[in-house]
């Protein structure tokens, strides 16, 4: 081999390795600087820097305290400010050939992997500035025409994210000669279709997001991507998983979405991962130091369950001292409940307000009356809104809400059996409720943690601070067309701050008020179908469920095939009482009745039909799931069918005051059964009392 073609092959060789040495310096992390622009401290820019912190990205922050200049970019052109600001910035680092500086937004942006990955990907793209790039000509779609074309990605600049060496980044910025209100992406857009520059500058765009994602026109392309202990964010229309995420445009509601996942805020192997972040907590804080929390009732309609409700605030584990009550009381029914509470707590409330019905306040006006006190008050660190149609069952729900630590924050909760909730997953483009991917998961519980919600309504826990700052000048429940809880979720969401719901804990349920009749004397009675947790710790004795524990005497057989057990509370049992008399309709107790299909009684009884109140439907679901299962326990293998009888009635008899007193505590219900053992080809006859007379067949 020729000696001198040797020497020059093996210099090749070490120049190549020298070189690529160079570059892996070049564009190792240590050389990688992250500058963004925030004026002030919101939800959104504490989240990016939280995921930024997570990667162990070096960030620098320019404006924070500052007044913010460059117009209102939500809605129109601007952000020329950041340009100016980048541009003092870049100064320092004009001469440095090695640093490689990202800039992004903060506010509405989130990382999903680290340096390593970002400069591999940008070093392979082989350019020494990338912007990002979206399938919108904003804000000049004139220019359009102009933009090289591309046959697979997007094809225009978004100046959200960009990244380059910072020389060539100083030498674009110092061009910057306009008012802070004059718009940065127009500037950045003119120097990349200028052919010169973008030659000059070995510009390109990210037109398959392999570096950023924009989510403004390409929300159908990103999914979630669920790999081992982390999410991505994964682009399904070039099959990229970007390492940036941009919710620019009106995205922001999707970008909560996926942070709720990415990079590691919820993870199938972990649950949530930022949970216990920022907890506060408050075990050793004596009583007089406890927060003050303003709480605001609301009493909008007749509402099942009002005494329940309102003596769960009587019971909050909270120091009664360092609690003020304001009720908003819409329903002239429920003026007696109110009444009846404050007899017997006056002195947990003395200085509580009551709005009531002969005001005529409409609900917007009086949400806003109970949160203009807490916004005014300087003591005021919590505002608790609560409606009425919603039953708390966790006294500790204040400290639990207040130990979260979050601007705004609600605990979940869901009708009986059903996906009825207190918050919405997503919106549609319209802004009314529309289902999120991951709805039914959290509401049944198969995804617990915190949750980035853009609706919540019902109950919720807003910070004071929060109140008398970034929400200080909003009108927060009266805006033209919209509901209160609709207004008040949008002027939320449009101060940037993040409105969460929680499903850590078990905190309750909600109320269905769709079919409550106040014409009854008692009528939550009724509510068996609609909420029937709520009829069940009302009305069915305390101790029914000890029936089914080994080892608990509860079921007595003072003869045979003669049972006595606890069924109906001493509440029921009155009620059922009061009802029936208050109706009246006695029968005259003769063989002849009528109310039969064949107008005749066998054995006839002084008594009152239930379906004579229309309380048929309910009694017969009273005894399917209530008595059928005792009667089943009583006796194995078989099973008594519950079906509409014409002689579900109360006896006169059984309405006396003796008898209530006889049943001292609880109902005694009696069952009487003949087997089919002992008489072939009888179906068993289960004959049961219970203050009343009822078959089943």
């Amino acid at each position: 081999m020729d000696l001198s073609f040797f020497a020059v092959f093996c210099a090749l060789l070490l120049g190549f390795a020298d070189h690529s040495s160079a570059a892996d310096r070049k564009i190792s992390p240590e050389n990688l600087l992250v500058i963004t622009a925030a004026t002030e401290e919101t939800d959104g820019f504490l989240r990016f820097m939280r995921t930024a912190k997570e990667f162990n990205y070096t960030v620098k922050v320019l404006g924070l305290g500052e007044e913010w200049k460059g117009g209102d970019v939500a809605r129109t052109v601007g952000g020329g400010q950041k340009v100016r600001w980048l541009k003092n910035e870049l100064l320092k680092h004009a001469s440095k050939e090695d640093l490689i500086i990202l800039f992004v937004d903060s506010y509405d942006v989130i990382f999903a992997s680290g340096p390593k990955e970002l400069l591999r990907k940008f070093g392979q793209m082989g350019h020494r500035v990338v912007f990002s790039a979206e399938g919108f000509c904003w804000p000049d779609q004139r220019l359009a025409p102009k933009y090289p074309p591309v046959h697979h990605g997007k094809r225009y600049l978004n100046s959200g994210g960009f990244i380059g060496y910072a020389p060539d980044l100083y030498n674009i910025v110092n061009q910057w000669k306009l008012k802070d209100n004059d718009d940065d992406q127009l500037f950045y857009t003119r120097i990349y279709l200028d052919k010169e520059q973008r030659s000059r500058f070995n510009m390109t765009l990210d037109h398959r997001s392999q570096l950023i994602q924009n989510l403004n026109g390409a929300i159908e392309e990103v999914v979630l991507k669920f790999e081992k202990a982390r999410v991505r964010a994964r682009n399904v229309a070039y099959d990229t998983l970007p390492v940036i995420i941009h919710g620019n445009g009106p995205t922001k509601l999707q970008l909560n979405y996926l942070g709720n996942y990415v990079p590691t805020a919820w993870t199938y192997e972990h649950g949530c991962g930022n949970c216990d972040d920022d907890l506060l907590y408050f075990n050793d804080v004596p009583d007089e130091e406890m927060p003050i929390v303003h709480i605001g009732v609301f009493i909008e309609q007749p509402t099942p369950f009002m005494e329940e409700f309102l003596e769960r605030l009587a019971t909050l584990n909270y120091p009664h001292t360092r609690l003020r009550l304001f009720i908003h009381n819409n329903v002239v029914y429920h003026e007696k409940h109110i009444e009846q509470f404050f007899v017997r707590h006056r002195s947990l409330f003395p200085s509580a307000k009551i709005v009531g019905p002969e005001e005529n306040m409409h609900q917007g006006e009086a949400r806003t009356l109970a949160v203009e006190a807490c916004k005014k008050d300087p003591n005021c660190d919590y505002y608790f809104s609560i409606d009425a149609d919603v039953a708390l069952i966790n006294p500790d729900i204040l400290r639990i809400l207040i130990e979260e630590n979050k601007p705004v924050i609600a605990p979940m909760l869901s009708r009986h059996g059903k996906l009825w909730c207190n918050f919405w997953g997503a919106l549609s483009p319209e802004g009314f409720y529309s289902r999120s991917e991951d709805y039914i998961d959290i509401v049944q519980g198969k995804r617990v943690g915190l949750w980035n919600v853009p609706y919540l309504t019902q109950v919720y826990l807003i910070q004071g601070s929060i109140l008398r700052s970034r929400l200080k000048a909003v009108n927060l429940y009266q805006q033209d067309g919209m509901d209160p809880d609709m207004a008040f979720c949008r002027s939320v969401r449009d101060q940037g701050v993040f409105m969460f719901v929680s499903n850590r804990d078990e905190f309750g349920r909600l109320i269905s008020t769709n079919n409550y009749n106040t014409s009854r004397l008692y009528p939550d009675m009724w509510q068996i179908f609609d909420n029937p947790t709520d009829w069940k710790e009302k009305y069915i004795h305390e101790n029914y469920s000890k029936i089914f524990e080994e080892g608990e005497n509860v079921v007595e057989e003072p003869c045979p095939d003669v049972y006595w057990f606890p069924a109906f509370s001493e509440r029921m049992c009155d009620e059922l009482v009061e009802t029936m008399e208050d109706y009246n309709g006695w029968s005259n107790g003769q063989h002849k009745d009528e109310r039969l299909s064949g107008g005749y009684e066998n054995v006839p009884t002084v008594d009152i039909h239930m379906n004579q109140i229309q309380f048929e439907k309910e009694w017969l679901k009273f005894l399917k799931e209530y008595i059928t299962p005792v009667t089943e326990k009583l006796y194995p293998g078989y099973y008594p069918k519950v079906h509409t009888h014409t002689h579900t009635h109360t006896p006169k008899s059984f309405t006396q005051a003796t008898i209530q007193r006889y049943t001292h505590t609880h109902t005694h219900t009696h069952t009487h059964t003949y087997p089919e053992k002992l008489y072939p080809g009888y179906y068993p006859k289960v004959h049961t009392h219970t203050h009343t007379h009822t078959h089943i067949r």
